[in-house]
């Protein structure tokens, strides 16, 4: 995966083995550690499929911090201007392999899309590859688009609820990280690590 080269800049020759341990550390630490004051993080999921993005939604409401966690469901951007509606500090465009408009919805909402949001906030989340006989959207299709926005890339099959929940667990994660929620971490670090690991599989993460 391609980043800006300066995502990249003064991090130590590491092993690739090294840096996942460190990203993992990050990653778990975040999990296990206890709030440390109210805080509200929304997050926005773009997408075409309802229902799917929904029972994700549910899913990482269950979280440790579901009561201070918002999650707004968008089927496209621009989100309708309102003087009420909080900061997004992530946002997660969901493609369905198994539809040509829902890549077409998402291309067409990065368009609205604030270019401040591709340093860190914003992820691209590919579901239905598990049934690739059925795909009519191709893997490498969704994997250059997040190379062309340097966002990273999730597959995750969302109609299987295991997945699904463990999805929903790393999307906290990382939301945590880029509402600047985890002290000495900022979605940056986070990214300079996956770029230098060549960005690791999510089941790595």
């Amino acid at each position: 995966m391609v980043f800006p080269a300066s995502l990249g800049s003064g991090l130590p020759k590491q092993s690739l083995g090294q840096l996942r341990s460190a990203v993992q550390t990050v990653l778990e630490r975040v999990h296990s550690e206890p709030s440390t004051g109210a805080w509200r993080s929304p997050l926005s999921l773009v997408g075409t499929e309802d229902a799917l993005l929904q029972q994700l939604a549910d899913s990482m409401l269950k979280e440790d911090c579901a009561s201070e966690l918002r999650v707004h469901l968008a089927r496209s951007l621009p989100l309708p201007s309102s003087v009420d509606r909080p900061r997004i500090d992530l946002i997660v465009f969901v493609v369905n392999l198994h539809s040509k408009y829902s890549l077409r919805n998402v291309e067409e909402s990065l368009h609205h899309v604030d270019a401040t949001f591709f340093l860190g906030k914003a992820a691209f989340l590919a579901t239905g590859a598990g049934r690739e006989s059925h795909c009519s959207v191709h893997r490498n299709t969704i994997v250059k688009l997040a190379h062309t926005y340097r966002s990273p890339l999730f597959f995750c099959d969302l109609e299987i609820e295991g997945f699904r929940a463990t999805m929903a667990q790393r999307l906290v994660r990382m939301l945590q990280i880029c509402a600047g929620h985890v002290p000495g971490v900022s979605a940056l670090n986070l990214l300079s690590l996956l770029r230098s690991s060549e960005t690791p599989a999510p089941e790595d993460l």
